[in-house]
């Protein structure tokens, strides 16, 4: 009778143990939801725009999830002023599969073409039309009605571990706006431009072609926009 008595009490025991823990389990998880997410505001990292809700690869393409597979992806506010001007473009096609760091779009300008290559990996979804009408768009408004493909990405989340963000993505474009100077300076692609105009060192906003020599020289601006470009 005793072990009877201790074998019940074990089991009563367990039974309030595991209602207990079933019961708390939820509420971790929805104040874990609960805590507030940082604000989201948009940084102007020498003279180039820098939205902190974008990731972004290292050739100056972006990206942002806009549900758990579906990815967004356009070019940076450094590459549309890098560009300059484009004169024709191409997208890839609807149902074309991308590889993170391979071709995105091509660009020209003066009859010199440049590459960008894609911040994730996946199936083309949508291409944005506007841009292919006119590629200008894509410089003029990079982060907004400029954006150029969607994506759906099966690896979205390891993709996302691979682009930069915060405190290391402003650090990037730091020091990608001195070497650009720096280069444009070497190659003259800055002449007649002051260093303060060209990059904004002095906090405004670098201008809307940062190589106004390009045409010009158009095998230096292809040069250097196949350095920063990664491609």
């Amino acid at each position: 009778m005793t072990v009877i008595l201790i074998l019940a009490t074990f089991v009563i025991f367990l039974t309030i143990d595991y209602f207990y823990s079933k019961r708390h389990a939820p509420v971790a998880a929805v104040e874990a939801q609960r805590e507030p997410l940082a604000r989201l505001v948009p940084k102007l990292v020498n003279g180039f725009a820098l939205p902190e809700n974008l990731r972004y690869h290292m050739g100056h393409t972006w990206a942002l999830s806009e549900s758990p597979n579906l990815v967004r992806v356009g070019v940076d506010d450094f590459a549309s002023r890098l560009i300059g001007r484009a004169d024709g473009a191409a997208l890839p096609k609807r149902g074309q599969w991308i590889r993170q760091g391979q071709r995105l779009w091509s660009v020209e300008r003066n009859g010199v073409k440049t590459e960008m290559v894609s911040p994730i990996e996946g199936v083309v979804t949508e291409i944005n039309e506007a841009v292919v009408q006119d590629p200008m768009l894509a410089l003029r408004d990079p982060y907004g009605e400029g954006w150029l493909i969607t994506v759906q990405a099966p690896d979205a989340k390891t993709n996302f571990r691979n682009l930069l963000s915060g405190a290391v993505a402003r650090k990037w474009m730091e020091e990608a706006a001195a070497r650009l100077r720096a280069r444009l300076d070497n190659l003259g692609l800055a002449d007649g431009l002051a260093p303060s105009a060209a990059l904004a060192q002095d906090g405004g906003v670098a201008v809307a072609d940062i190589c106004p020599a390009a045409d010009d020289k158009p095998e230096a601006w292809g040069e250097v926009t196949r350095e920063f470009f990664l491609s």
